[in-house]
């Protein structure tokens, strides 16, 4: 058996000497700002495919001895940056990811240094604070009620699962926690047709069942229809079913349509529902005062779910639930176990977010966005979410004016639009099938990254900038990319 060194200090394997931290940090440190500096002229992705990374990473087994951390350093930066999809790129506009911040990085290295566990005040003073702080910082940013409580978890998932379970708690007429659902009435929530899949994995996860959830149609610019959902929770109250719940979105995934938050205000109010809205992707822009009709209504929501790691440019992860009273969370998720000795005083009372979400153990997610809204304030965002949105509405305007492209839709950053043949009349199915091909033939390219919105029937390319890097040059470039690998495609067919 090993015999422990008794001096002050234990020489493990895993530790690093001050100098070694010191020379190993600053070369990673001087790598990443390379990085980011080279990043706007390098390929968004090299499309490589699974086996092509499994083979330079290498096929090893576990290593028996270990190898000096600089070099693992090098190493995995190298990895990292040659085998990665970056959407730190000015040109990665697919899925609602934000280039991530400078600071926000390093706000990460900083938190991991520290490694809080913000799940109890006594574990992580001053992250508890700064945490608490955050969530009071955002709901200002949004106009949502600063005396709100909130939570941070890892992204839109779990930040709509926090306000449901909330709500699902609140409107339980039984001890539901202790009782369960069985043998009483059956629970019916109701959302769009747009409405992001959480909601069905929320269903099935938490007991409901997918057979309850309410898919309420959309309009033409993919707003809720508020008239049918008035009708459909009139119909299930008659059948003896209890509604609880309405999902309203405020930026949906596909094309960035907000429903109409204030009617759906009212109809929750009337009915005595649950008002949660899925603002994963859109409620900052709600900072915006051009815009703050459209968000009407969302300062009257029970809870609100919104994710910094899209529009506010945080590092993954970073998503946060906010909700009106913080009793309703506390309601929802407190235990105290004989073990857990985490309580404060009367006159001084303290913060325990393990009271009030699913995680018991916590990492520190506020810090990268506390300072990234220290580093710019609501008007640096302000600015930094209305050019992004000004970008979508050019590239819009673009393909609109280009004989050879439809535009779609547009709605706060997200354009939708398609590659029409100049010369050749095709049918519906038949330019979806190009359009397809065209996506995939833009994403394997490297030039540029889109993702897809099917919309009306049409199959689109679909741009989604929550991007600081972009600029009008890229916007522009896109057009010129699009078009070109459209015609090639539609060559390669003619010649078949």
């Amino acid at each position: 058996m090993k015999k422990i060194s008794s001096s002050r200090l234990r020489l493990s394997p895993i530790e690093m000497g001050s100098e070694e931290f010191r020379k190993a940090g600053y070369k990673l440190i001087d790598d990443i700002a390379s990085f980011l500096q080279t990043l706007p002229e390098r390929s968004v992705t090299k499309g490589d495919q699974p086996t092509t990374v499994q083979n330079v990473l290498g096929k090893i087994s576990l290593p028996q001895e270990g190898t000096n951390a600089p070099d693992l350093l090098e190493q995995a930066a190298k990895l990292l940056f040659d085998h990665s999809l970056f959407n730190g790129h000015p040109r990665f506009w697919g899925y609602i990811t934000s280039s991530a911040s400078p600071i926000g990085a390093l706000a990460d290295l900083l938190a991991a240094a520290v490694n809080p566990n913000v799940g109890a005040h006594i574990l992580s003073p001053m992250a508890t604070e700064i945490e608490r702080q955050t969530i009071q910082w955002i709901a200002e940013l949004i106009g949502y009620p600063s005396s709100c409580g909130g939570i941070f978890v890892s992204g839109g998932n779990m930040a709509n699962f926090i306000g449901f379970l909330a709500g699902r708690k609140s409107k339980a007429a039984w001890e539901i926690r202790a009782n369960g659902l069985s043998s009483q009435p059956q629970m019916i929530v109701y959302c769009s047709k747009g409405t992001h899949t959480w909601i069905q994995k929320a269903a099935d996860v938490f007991g409901l069942g997918t057979n309850n959830i309410r898919w309420i149609e959309v309009n033409e610019q993919q707003q809720m229809n508020t008239p049918q959902l008035e009708d459909q929770i009139e119909a299930d109250k008659k059948h003896g079913y209890q509604p609880i719940t309405v999902v309203g979105t405020a930026g949906s995934v596909g094309t960035g349509s907000i429903d109409s938050l204030h009617d759906i205000a009212e109809i929750c109010e009337r009915h005595n529902l649950w008002f949660h809205v899925d603002g994963a992707y859109g409620a900052p822009a709600a900072a915006l005062p051009e815009l703050a009709s459209l968000f009407k209504g969302m300062e009257r929501a029970d809870s609100i779910a919104l994710d910094p790691h899209k529009w506010l440019y945080s590092p993954l992860e970073a998503g946060c639930t906010l909700v009106r009273d913080i009793n309703a969370l506390h309601d929802t998720f407190t235990f105290h176990p004989e073990y857990y000795k985490f309580d404060g005083t009367e006159e001084d009372p303290v913060m325990n977010f393990h009271e009030f979400g699913l995680q018991n153990s916590r990492g520190f997610r506020a810090l990268k966005v506390w300072l990234g809204l220290k580093q710019v304030g609501k008007n640096g965002y302000v600015e930094m979410i209305r050019d992004d949105i000004t970008l979508a509405k050019k590239l819009f305007d673009l393909a609109d004016q280009h004989p050879e492209l439809e535009a779609v839709s547009n709605s706060l950053s997200i354009t939708t639009f398609r590659y029409l043949p100049k010369r050749y009349a095709l049918q519906r199915e038949e330019l979806n099938k190009l359009n397809e091909e065209l996506l995939s033939k833009v994403q394997e390219g490297g030039e540029a990254f889109l993702s897809n919105a099917v919309v009306n029937g049409k199959y689109c390319l679909r741009a989604c900038i929550v991007n600081f890097r972009t600029s009008l040059q890229d916007i522009e470039a896109l057009i010129e990319i699009v078009t070109r690998l459209g015609r090639g495609l539609v060559n390669q067919r003619q010649q078949q």
